[in-house]
């Protein structure tokens, strides 16, 4: 699938304070888990951040899609569309998902409401413009590619422009750097990880809010630190039960419930 030309990534009811951010808070992958949400958006407030940047996919899997996007709305500055999102907005086709992935995604399709259509509507699958570029999936592709390896890392860091790129969609919070004239090298970037960003070229991945597959079950995203060059990972405990509750009283998967405690 071609990307999608960048239209706009700023909330429409969060107007520019003209000011550039320094301290960004980057999520992604809500998937329509509220509770996991609302818990990520209180730790950025106790942390501090002058902006929120959400890097897509607010819906799918989980049972409360126009919740969390309509608490997007109000508290991201930036956002933008995953494959998820695009499925619930009939441009992208649903048979290319797993089974589980194409039940929710037909659910949730079903039952988006108009404010969160809208919304939706108006956001870009990446803006690659410097100092960071921001992708849904990675700069070769901002809706399909998972970036996991090395050698994936450092074709996308030949693909963008900005020095420093954000990635969601494969729900693993992780980052890969590349020296100038050096080799990718790659990590998991488990809570209380902190990476230097002054050097180099760096591809991170912030994890997934609503349903992270590293092992950990915590809510995950990442604090940008664009005054002092740094970047740090975050978890976040949450109401697990609520949102496995939420998902098991609809017609979606229970195991979509289940790999909730698993963060997996």
């Amino acid at each position: 699938m071609a990307p999608h030309d960048a239209e706009t990534l700023s909330g429409p009811d969060r107007p520019s304070s003209g000011a550039a951010p320094t301290r960004v808070a980057i999520i992604s992958d809500v998937h329509g888990n509220l509770p996991a949400f609302g818990a990520v958006l209180e730790d950025v407030e106790r942390v501090g951040a002058d902006a929120v940047w959400c890097l897509g996919d607010l819906v799918g899997y989980g049972a409360q899609p126009d919740e969390c996007v309509a608490l997007a709305r109000r508290r991201c500055d930036r956002c933008l569309l995953g494959n998820h999102d695009l499925v619930a907005l009939g441009r992208l086709d649903v048979t290319t998902f797993s089974p589980n992935a194409a039940i929710a995604a037909t659910w949730t399709a079903e039952r988006l409401g108009a404010e969160a259509r809208g919304y939706l509507s108006g956001l870009a699958t990446h803006e690659p413009d410097p100092p960071v570029g921001l992708f849904h999936a990675s700069p070769r592709d901002p809706v399909w590619e998972y970036v996991l390896s090395t050698m994936q890392a450092s074709g996308c860091m030949d693909a963008m422009d900005a020095r420093i790129g954000a990635i969601g969609h494969s729900h693993v919070a992780l980052h890969f750097s590349r020296p100038d004239g050096g080799t990718a090298r790659g990590s998991l970037a488990p809570g209380g990880t902190e990476v230097d960003l002054s050097t180099g070229r760096w591809l991170l991945n912030p994890g997934g809010v609503g349903q992270p597959r590293d092992g950990d079950p915590r809510a995950a995203w990442m604090l940008l630190d664009l005054g002092r060059a740094r970047a740090s990972w975050h978890r976040v405990e949450y109401p697990v039960d609520e949102a496995a509750r939420a998902i098991e009283a609809t017609e979606l998967p229970q195991a979509l419930a289940k790999r909730l405690y698993l963060g997996q």
